[in-house]
This record gives structure tokens, C-alpha cells and sequence, in this order.
């Protein structure tokens, strides 16, 4: 068991790291954050690298816990449903709930970053430090080498935590030293970020939607700003036709969006600067396991299990990972041997359910959400929501705006499927047997 006196290290001051520190400090823990990144409060974003975040209730849930949901909601947008743009013809609204009450919210990663960074280091017991890179972790006593400006620095703590995202170091360490199994399952597709500003001081599109192109092999998102502006992110392939590595020339980017965009061209006068020079992001799905060593060393949030992020519960999924820990170290009175084996085995499934859901909805956004037969399928998902409150809830409701476990999501909503489907089997059944016998009738008379 570890002694509250002893302290435990956090490599990575994202979002992940951030509220574990928040967490851990109020259960009487001296934490160590330590992060590669100078001071992020104290700089400027890197360009084309933000890709706003969708915050429901899995991490409003977390934020609750540690009373910084009001705050953060201030900054935050509500997107009540997506907006459907096609080449032609008028936008669609879909709404994400069967009510349309219910809504995802726009919110800067870096603005929650920097609000849990703040709400972390005014805790007691807790100290951030910048610019230590970690490049040495022994597994069997926490020992910690780091690189800084001012040379190696060596450190120790009693518990180590990587929440140091997709390409965490403290997973590459234990992978050196054989002790988990990793795989990185790349799409061959990648992201690019571009700006649509205030248009006369207002919000050049609707500010109550998430806004998509769906384009069926490739699509484009935007996301409200408080500032009144959009982030739009390109989700492109890397190669072949209409990919990244197709336009190069400002001629090519202007016809092409004339072409397939054509509503966004005049609404972002940047969009060829903003092309040519914000950098394509790689996009993949991280698995390893075991996530844990001995008690010693553990990996949460992208660290342990990084997604794709067309389903919106990246920084959801990691802020539930911390949720959960905390449960863990509950039940196994802070024995860590004993909470991290058991924080893996309620939190695996869960992470290769939305995991697996998260690369299904790439399919569905670029390429469903236009389709009659999609636009049938939610109004009368929605319309059994309405029927039987409580008893159907489609695996999108599920997903956002509750904190049902998500294999259970998956589970439950196949059940749904299977009644529904044999509900209409036995409908159609019905109505041939019907048909059938009224034309016995009609050869009879």
C-alpha cells in the first residue's frame, strides 16, 4: 500500500494528467506533474493543431467531480445536432436527441488544459514542472530520467502515471523493456485545420450545430468559437484523388473547394494560407496492454488506449479513465497494487467499445449522413425514443449524454436492434399475410 506521504508522478500535463493531479491531490497525494511542453499558459498554440473538443457528459460527469463543470461551461458552446452541407441544395439539420434538448458542447482544448492546469497547481501538494522530457523509468522502483534545458535531471516516485498521450513515453520505456504489447493501427487518412472568422461580427454559420461536409470518401467538420469564428478540420485521405498530396498549388486548393465546398469559399478568405501552411495530422488507433506493472507504473487516457476522434469522447473517454481510478483506489483503500490490475479490467472493454465505435462513425459522418435511407433510420429511432422513454435510446444518446459503460452501450443497443428487427420482420410478415389473403378474397369474388 502507498503511504499518503509518498509521491506519486504524472508524466504528461494534458487533460488526462491534469485532472488525475486534481483527483489524486484531493485524496491526500503529493503529485509530481511533469511535462515535456514549456508553460502553455504562458505561449501561443501551435498553428492548424487545435481540433476543438466535443465535451458531453462523461466529462462534465469528471469535472463535476472536482467543481470545475460551471466554469468551463462558460466558455463552452452548446451544438444541439449536426448541420448536413451538400454540394447543392439546401442544409440539413439533424438533432442529436429525440426531444432536441440535449447537446454536445464546442470547447478550446487548450482553454480546458489551461483551466485544469490552474485548478492543479493551486492544490496543495501538487507541483507542475515544465520542459522535462522523460527518456528513462525504471519499472521496479520509479526511478525517472529526464531531459531539460538545463541538462538530465533524475527523479523518483512511488507510484509512476503516463497519461502522456498517443505517443506516451512511459509506454515506450515499458515497451523497452518487454513488458506490454502494442499496436498502432493508422488510417490512411490524416487532418488539417483551417478558420472561418466572424462573419460582420457575427458567426458565419449556424453556432447551435456541429457543421458537416460529408463528401464519402472524405469529409470536413467546423466547430464554434466564443470568438465568433469556426475551427473546420479536413479529414482527407493521404494519397490518390482528392487527398492531401493532390493539391499543392493555390489554383488546385481554390478549384477544388469551388468544387466540393463550394458554400465555404467565400465564407474563409484565408483558406489557401490557412491549406499551404497548417500541417496534416496523423490520425490512429492505440492498443496495448497490460496497462499496468506491478502496481508500479500505470497508463491512462490516449496513453493506454488513444482513438480516432469522429465519435467525440477522446478527452470524454480519458476524463472517465480518472473517474474510474479514483472509484478503484476507493475500493482497494489506495492499495495500488491491487486498484490498477482492477482499473484495466473495468476500463479495457470499455476503451475497444468506443474504440470500435469511434472508427464506425468516420463511416457514418462522411458518408451516411447524407443518405435517405440514414435520415430515415434516425426519425424513427428518434420517434421510438419518444414511444418508450427510458426503454429505447439510440447508441448516440448513450454514448454522449449518459455515462452507461460502453461495451454496455453496444450490448444494449444490438439488443434494441434485434427487437426492432424482429418487431418489422414480424410486421411485414403480418401485412404479406394480409395482402395475401385479401387477394384470395378477390379471387374468390
Amino acid at each position: 500500500m502507498t503511504a499518503r506521504r509518498d509521491e506519486i508522478a504524472i508524466i504528461g500535463a494534458g487533460l488526462a494528467g491534469c485532472l488525475a493531479a486534481c483527483f489524486l491531490a484531493r485524496r491526500g497525494y503529493p503529485v509530481a506533474l511533469y511535462e515535456r511542453r514549456s508553460d502553455p499558459r504562458a505561449g501561443t498554440a501551435e498553428r492548424g493543431r487545435s481540433i476543438n473538443l466535443a465535451l458531453s457528459e462523461r466529462g462534465l460527469d469528471a469535472l463535476r467531480r472536482i467543481g470545475l463543470a460551471e466554469q468551463v461551461m462558460t466558455d463552452a458552446l452548446p451544438m444541439r445536432g449536426r448541420m448536413i452541407h451538400p454540394v447543392e441544395g439546401e442544409q440539413q439539420f439533424q438533432s442529436y436527441s429525440a426531444a432536441g434538448d440535449r447537446a454536445i458542447n464546442s470547447i478550446s482544448r487548450g482553454a480546458l488544459n489551461n483551466a485544469l492546469l490552474d485548478e492543479a497547481a493551486a492544490l496543495p501538494g501538487v507541483r507542475v514542472v515544465f520542459d522535462h522530457r522523460l527518456v528513462g523509468l525504471d519499472p521496479t522502483d520509479g526511478a525517472l530520467s529526464f531531459e531539460t534545458p538545463q541538462g538530465p535531471v533524475a527523479a523518483k516516485a512511488s507510484v509512476v502515471l503516463g497519461a502522456d498521450g498517443a505517443g506516451s513515453a512511459v509506454r515506450g520505456q515499458l515497451l523497452a523493456y518487454g513488458l506490454l504489447d502494442e499496436s498502432v493501427d493508422f488510417l490512411d487518412y490524416g487532418y488539417k485545420e483551417l478558420t472561418i472568422p466572424p462573419l460582420g461580427g457575427d458567426f458565419a454559420l449556424d453556432p447551435d450545430a456541429l457543421h458537416i461536409w460529408p463528401r464519402g470518401t472524405s469529409m470536413m467538420i467546423a466547430l464554434p468559437n466564443p470568438d465568433r469564428s469556426f475551427t473546420c478540420t479536413l479529414f482527407w485521405p493521404n494519397d490518390g484523388a482528392g487527398s492531401f498530396a493532390s493539391l499543392t498549388s493555390p489554383a488546385e486548393i481554390e478549384r477544388h473547394f469551388t468544387e466540393h465546398y463550394p458554400d465555404v469559399v467565400p465564407l474563409a478568405p484565408n483558406l489557401v494560407d490557412d491549406y499551404q501552411h497548417n500541417p496534416v495530422g496523423v490520425l490512429g488507433t492505440v492498443r496495448c496492454t497490460p496497462w499496468q506493472v506491478n502496481g508500479k507504473v500505470g497508463l491512462l487516457g490516449d496513453a493506454a488506449h488513444a482513438i480516432v476522434p469522429f465519435y467525440g469522447q477522446g478527452a470524454n473517454c480519458a476524463f472517465e479513465d480518472v473517474v474510474e481510478l479514483d472509484r478503484c483506489l476507493d475500493e482497494c483503500a489506495d492499495d495500488w497494487l491491487a486498484a490498477l490490475p482492477l482499473f484495466q479490467r473495468r476500463r479495457q472493454e470499455n476503451a475497444e467499445a468506443i474504440a470500435t465505435m469511434a472508427l464506425t462513425n468516420f463511416v457514418e459522418m462522411r458518408d451516411k449522413v447524407a443518405s435517405p435511407v440514414f435520415q430515415t433510420r434516425r426519425r424513427v429511432e428518434h420517434a421510438l425514443e419518444r414511444a418508450l422513454p427510458g426503454r429505447y435510446v439510440s447508441q448516440y444518446e448513450l454514448v454522449s449524454f449518459s455515462t452507461t459503460p460502453y461495451a454496455e452501450v453496444r450490448r444494449r443497443v444490438r439488443r434494441q436492434h434485434r427487437v426492432l428487427g424482429a418487431v418489422v420482420g414480424g410486421a411485414a410478415l403480418l401485412l404479406v399475410g394480409a395482402i395475401g389473403a385479401a387477394l384470395s378474397r378477390g379471387r374468390q369474388e
